[in-house]
């Protein structure tokens, strides 16, 4: 693919440098052709096109290319931590512009005001905690004052530069910034090789904020600090013929233990070059040109050290900067970066790199006819995020040798099991499935399989051993080939019955208890490993549902009597239910604050008298009262993250009380039947106490199905799409952890998984059709609306139609996506009576053997623990 595929370098380049990198202009709706050719004359109406002169909205024909409506910085403030950058599919090379923006920059950039740090290479996207990756900025200045190098700012907390308002532009395989050092910068990427192209002003003096008058020559320094300034050791070389900066360094993981060690190997071309040199913190010389085993310490308090290179005007004012990286070696580094991009042609990587996303995302086609453009962004920009992680370190994993794949950055499993993982089994198998295998290698070579996992490093665990339900999932989709069953077994059986001597970063906890008494109690003993003795609750009603996936797995591997036993431990969910919790306040209050105002300390909201809900519990089996509402947005809401001494993690009681997926029918049954549990649910989603920015409440938004009333599913899926989910930088309302997006894309798709489950809860598209391509050769699941509604009043499914057969269910089997078929809706603006009846509802799994817990005396619980 050439400049054909890519017009936007044409306009971009014909630009002064203060329009260079102008967003996505708004699409201009006109009726005549006179209308057009005025508009088509205007060099910066192209800015809104990447793929054709004219938008498509324009052309009589118009091809529908789905890259024109995905904008990478949906999510890119307030939270998001969405990486915006050049990228291909899952993967490893991930240039973008790093902000300086302390608490937001997890993902290198920030659409904020905030100056910008550098360019780097590494990123991982959507994670919370600490920044992740971004390791060997580049920082480029057009000159250095009085042409001293010396006169430069080299150390990373000196050297920010702020960017020129509303001038980032950002498309799958392509990012690009205007600075006010008057310098533009363009990146693409290939697997493992990040490509720049700097742009400058090419007059012989320039003013920029640092200074006016500086002799034009630019001057590139690589340096070998993170985002998250964790460097402990590493070196950098020059070398002064060539320009080629090579270097390393090792790194903390930003939310696990452990190091890792990285590597990059970077070339110039355009520019001869003057003079070349290392440097520590702001102190630059063109002596040494190597040096190693640096440690930062108090003299360089930034971090900073690394190798720069000065060049004369560079041809045609550009200069091209290719980074190779690799985890294994810096001669990996550079064979990486001579056998991707041997050829510099920015055009054809940046070309290739949206093939691969067109072809990704060519798996879904829609009807646009009748849906506005935000709605369109909104939902192929979520379905993009769904593919950014994890990340495939095939070939580069340091720490064993394996045939097996390598994926790295499962930010965590407890995020996306329940919609990224179940999404990509339908529109990537073969990604999906060689993730499976690089699970399973992991628990081969580890011991356990992860919960949480970035740079090589194992990452801490949060809830259940979720891993298992990822593993499920595939199995009763039938995603099984290649995989090593025996040994996933294995995998999943191991964090069933063997504790580790770590939970906190692996495995579960507190098994002893949970084998005995079938419930984790508050004031556990336990001493066969260490963790946060927190959570309780939390962690047992997903280490219920953890079992009852494996009971799944056994069952279909022939091991009958251990499915037996793990769809009883299924059931111990019941043992948190405390049946006469009312919806009571913290002590020290007596009602709660109204949630549409939290300015206001006299708006208090009433109690609702809804009983019954999971609860922590002692050892003794008498419960112990947690607000139930605490953890939520209306009550001491970030009380439950990390290091949380409360027995619900990043969530109430109120929220995890739906948490039965493997017997929801039980649970209407224990919330009163089925009005109260839909007056209940939806309390829920008024009150304020859900929140949309944490994947459990995913879920909970289309549980209305197990009620009989799909038709709220689908009111609440359209309360918050486009409300919290749209195509603004702040479109989505949490660390996306490549998860928001895919929630997004199932809802608008018309469809959401019960992750571990072979099943899927049916609602009506935003689209009057969706097409999947299905597993099966040349075969497409197709979703339609008969009477689409452009005005999107008929929001509730009235009548459906299977393959031309009348279909009452409220939901369907992944058959439908891997043979194809057709599912037809017709919609109307009124509930009727389509997918109520009991025979309707989603699957439960009751287990009538299954005895609660009554819980033992303190003598009784020492008894047998010891015998």
């Amino acid at each position: 693919m050439g400049t054909e595929d890519s017009p936007y370098h044409k306009a971009l380049m014909a630009v002064p440098v203060s329009l260079r990198g102008m967003p996505r202009s708004p699409r201009v709706i006109v009726y005549t052709l006179a209308f057009i050719a005025i508009f088509y004359s205007i060099p910066w109406l192209n800015l809104g096109s990447r793929d054709g002169i004219i938008p498509p909205l324009f052309q009589r024909r118009p091809r529908y290319d789905v890259l024109q409506y995905v904008d990478p910085l949906i999510g890119t403030a307030n939270g998001g931590h969405v990486f915006p950058g050049a990228t291909l599919p899952y993967g490893m090379a991930k240039p973008v512009a790093d902000t300086q923006s302390p608490g937001e920059n997890a993902a290198g950039y920030v659409s904020d005001t905030n100056p910008i740090l550098g360019f780097s290479h590494l990123h991982d996207s959507g994670t919370g905690g600490n920044p992740s990756l971004g390791n060997f900025p580049l920082f480029v200045h057009p000159g250095c004052a009085n042409d001293d190098y010396r006169a430069c700012r080299f150390a990373v907390n000196n050297r920010p530069v702020y960017r020129i308002p509303d001038q980032v532009f950002a498309s799958p395989g392509y990012f690009a910034i205007n600075l006010t050092n008057t310098v533009r910068a363009e990146m693409t990427a290939s697997q493992h090789v990040a490509l720049y192209r700097f742009g400058f002003s090419g007059k012989e003096k320039v003013d920029t904020l640092e200074g006016r008058g500086i002799p034009y020559s630019p001057l590139v320094l690589v340096d070998l600090v993170d985002l998250m300034n964790s460097r402990s050791a590493g070196g950098v070389q020059v070398y002064p013929e060539s320009g080629r900066i090579v270097g390393d360094g090792q790194y903390s993981p930003s939310f696990g233990t452990g190091r890792y060690q990285a590597f990059f190997c970077a070339d110039f071309k355009g520019a001869r070059i003057r003079r070349s040199g290392t440097f520590i913190g702001d102190d630059a010389r063109e002596e040494p040109k190597f040096f190693g085993g640096h440690e930062p310490g108090w003299n360089n308090p930034s971090g900073s050290a690394g190798a720069w290179v000065q060049f004369e005007r560079p041809e045609g004012d550009e200069l091209l900067v290719r980074v190779g990286v690799s985890f294994i070696s810096v001669d990996q580094a550079c064979e990486n970066a001579e056998r991707e991009i041997g050829d510099w042609d920015f055009e054809r990587v940046e070309g290739e790199a949206r093939t691969a996303w067109r072809k990704k995302l060519g798996a879904i086609e829609i009807d646009p006819r009748g849906v506005s453009d935000e709605l369109q962004v909104t939902f192929w920009s979520g379905l993009y995020r769904s593919m950014l992680s994890p990340q495939n370190y095939t070939g580069e994993n340091q720490l064993w040798n394996s045939t097996e794949p390598y994926y790295d950055s499962f930010y965590c499993i407890w995020d996306s099991f329940r919609a990224q993982h179940p999404l990509l089994t339908i529109i990537d198998p073969v990604a999906q499935t060689e993730m499976i295998r690089a699970l399973v290698d992991i628990f081969r070579h580890e011991g356990k399989l992860p919960d949480c996992r970035m740079s090589f490093s194992k990452g801490f665990t949060q809830g259940g051993s979720n891993a298992d339900i990822v593993i499920a999932d595939a199995w009763v989709k039938n995603l099984t080939a290649n995989i090593d069953w025996e040994t996933a077994y294995e995998a999943v059986v191991s964090d069933a019955e063997i504790e580790p001597p770590e939970w906190g970063i692996q495995g579960r906890g507190s098994l002893v208890s949970w084998h005995k008494l079938g419930y984790i109690p508050w004031d556990d003993k336990d001493v066969n490993g260490t963790g946060p003795m927190s959570r309780s609750v939390s962690r047992g009603v997903e280490y219920a549902y953890d079992d009852f996936c494996i009971a799944q797995l056994a069952e279909g591997l022939n091991r009958p009597a251990d499915a037996h036993k793990y769809r009883l431990r299924g059931a111990n969910w019941q043992n948190f239910w405390n049946p006469d919790q009312l919806d009571l306040p913290s002590p020290e209050k007596t009602q709660y604050r109204n949630p549409n105002d939290p300015s206001s300390y006299s708006d208090l909201v009433p109690l609702t008298g809804f009983k019954g809900f999971l609860q922590p519990r002692l050892r003794n089996g008498t419960f112990r009262h947690q607000p139930v509402r605490t953890c939520s947005p209306v009550s001491d809401f970030h009380s439950c993250y990390f290091d949380t001494v409360y027995d619900t993690y990043e969530g109430s009681p109120w929220l995890y009380s739906f948490f039965a997926p493997q017997d929801m029918a039980t649970l209407i049954r224990l919330m009163g039947g089925r009005d109260t549990f839909v007056s209940r649910l939806a309390y829920f989603h008024e009150s304020g106490i859900a929140y949309m920015g944490n994947e459990q409440a995913f879920l909970p938004t289309f549980q209305f199905h197990y009620a009989g009333r799909p038709g709220m599913s689908s009111y609440y899926v359209r309360k918050y799409i486009p409300s919290l989910f749209n195509a603004s930088v702040n479109g989505i309302p949490g660390n996306d952890d490549c998860a928001m997006g895919a929630f997004t894309a199932f809802a608008m798709m018309g469809f959401f998984p019960v992750a571990g489950q072979d099943v899927y809860l049916l609602t009506p598209p935003f689209f009057r059709e969706v097409r999947i391509k299905a597993w099966e050769e040349g075969k497409w699941a197709v979703i339609r609306v008969r009477n689409f509604d452009e005005r999107g009043r008929r929001i509730y499914v009235r009548e459906a139609w299977l393959n031309g057969r009348k279909y009452t269910r409220n939901w369907i089997t992944h058959g439908f996506f891997r043979k194809g078929g057709v599912l037809e809706f017709v919609v109307g603006e009124e509930e009727g009576d389509w997918g109520t009846r009991e025979e309707d509802v989603p699957p439960s799994y009751p287990v009538k053997e299954w005895v609660p817990s009554r819980g033992m005396s303190p003598e009784e619980l020492a008894a047998e623990l010891a015998g």
